[in-house]
């Protein structure tokens, strides 16, 4: 498809702007522009920039910008590609736009600028995606893993561990077609060393897999509490405006509410919940079971209680793994007795103090394994991690099965291949058709 159509976007984001951006890219981008600058393109020395008019197909001028025209496969797509900046107003952007598609552009699906970057061999597919995540990256953390993995870090070591496993793979079928030859046992221990230092890779890679989500979706961060002790004061305070109502009526919260934070470069997806009570009514009681359907999906839990007020009974959780905090609001009161000695974190809603404590103690909970957040550049994402975890199953039956050389070799043969495929399928050396349309469909239009 590639080789036969030219596709035309709207680069920038919709809406008024200071200077907008459309994209062409093809095997026709130059004769397009041309037809739309009365000649300007075609005589424009690659990755120059050239003033000139687009004009309508009477000859009318609907903007003046900057031209730039990019001969592939020197270009992100690897084809002719063209880019004019003009005027950000709405209306003009959309008429340039509908003038590149009358002079034989078709409208760009989703992400398809990368994708033919992709399989032109531009990029591979985790740089791909990388490309996504840097646009949708909210923390500097994020835009890092993000940016390691546009530059290949993750397709590099796969690729990496591919190639070791194929040489293994190959050493050991022509052990298979040629049975004359005998396999000592340091040949057998060298296949193994082998196979055993992919499986490194692979489960090194795998660690990754929850700062991966984290960093890409955010820690799902549920408030939870009684009725009035605090919880939309502490949504408000968290995030330096007023979000929620804040109200001294229990049960003003009636649906959870959601929004995110950037705290020490870990993306925090904040959920106000409804206290949980016995319930006043129908609509009371919806909120308090969303409640609990968020807790069950949390990542911490952010106990609040008021301090002033004696000690509840201790709160029935649904079943979760999440980390847990208390928070002890209201210390700008007298603490009620029953709370000494408890440990929790100490603050005001009112005041503010105890704020940087609590952003402390959350951030020192959000330790993954032993991986230091700030230098870590892999975070692989859910494709890659069933791929690696397939990948992992797979040699760890071919190590069993090369553990006793008197064994079919055929077996273990079988499983490395599926291992290879597995990995395979992580940079894209595997032809999935289905898996590129997932992938590519999640980008924004002009990408």
């Amino acid at each position: 498809m590639s080789s036969r159509t030219t596709i035309a976007a709207i680069a920038s984001p919709s809406g008024m702007g200071a200077v907008s951006l459309l994209r062409l890219s093809g095997p026709d981008a130059i004769r397009i522009a041309d037809l739309a600058t009365s000649g300007k393109a075609s005589t424009l020395l690659p990755r120059t920039v050239r003033y000139c008019h687009v004009f309508d197909e009477d000859g009318q001028i609907l903007d003046d910008g900057l031209l730039t025209i990019f001969h592939g496969p020197n270009s992100y797509t690897g084809e002719d590609s063209v880019e004019f900046s003009g005027h950000g107003g709405i209306l003009v952007t959309r008429e340039i736009y509908a003038r590149f598609l009358a002079c034989g552009a078709v409208a760009a699906g989703p992400g398809e600028f990368t994708q033919r970057a992709f399989l032109n061999g531009k990029l591979d597919l985790t740089q791909a995606e990388g490309v996504m995540d840097l646009i949708s990256a909210q923390t500097r953390l994020s835009l890092r893993a993000a940016r390691s993995q546009l530059e290949g870090t993750l397709g590099r070591r796969t690729t990496e561990a591919r190639d070791q496993l194929l040489h293994t793979l190959a050493h050991l079928e022509a052990c298979i077609d040629f049975p004359e030859e005998d396999i000592d046992p340091q040949t057998g221990g060298i296949l193994r060393g082998r196979v055993s230092e992919v499986l490194e890779v692979v489960e090194s890679l795998l660690a990754t897999a929850d700062q991966g989500r984290v960093l890409r979706e955010g820690v799902r961060t549920v408030i939870f509490g009684e009725p009035n002790v605090g919880k939309s004061s502490l949504l408000n305070r968290l995030l330096g405006f007023e979000r929620a109502i804040v109200s001294d009526v229990a049960g003003t919260t009636r649906d959870t509410i959601e929004e995110i934070i950037n705290l020490h470069g870990i993306p925090l997806r904040l959920v106000d919940t409804a206290g949980v009570r016995e319930a006043s009514d129908r609509i009371e009681a919806e909120g308090i079971q969303r409640t609990v359907r968020q807790i069950e999906a949390a990542d911490l839990l952010l106990e609040i209680a008021d301090a002033s007020a004696p000690r509840p009974y201790e709160a029935i959780l649904p079943a979760t793994h999440a980390k847990r905090l208390l928070i002890l609001n209201k210390s700008d009161l007298d603490e009620h007795p029953s709370w000494h000695g408890i440990s929790a974190v100490r603050l005001s809603c009112v005041t503010g103090s105890g704020l940087e404590e609590l952003s402390a103690s959350i951030r020192d909970s959000l330790h993954f394994g032993q991986v230091d957040w700030g230098e870590h550049a892999i975070a692989i994402n859910a494709r890659h991690q069933a791929s690696l975890q397939l990948a992992r199953t797979s040699l760890l039956a071919a190590l069993t099965l090369l553990e006793d050389l008197g064994v079919d070799q055929e077996l273990a043969a079988i499983d490395l291949r599926e291992a290879l495929d597995a990995l395979g399928e992580i940079p894209g050396k595997v032809d999935t058709e289905d898996l590129l349309g997932v992938i590519f469909s999640t980008f924004c239009i002009g990408k």
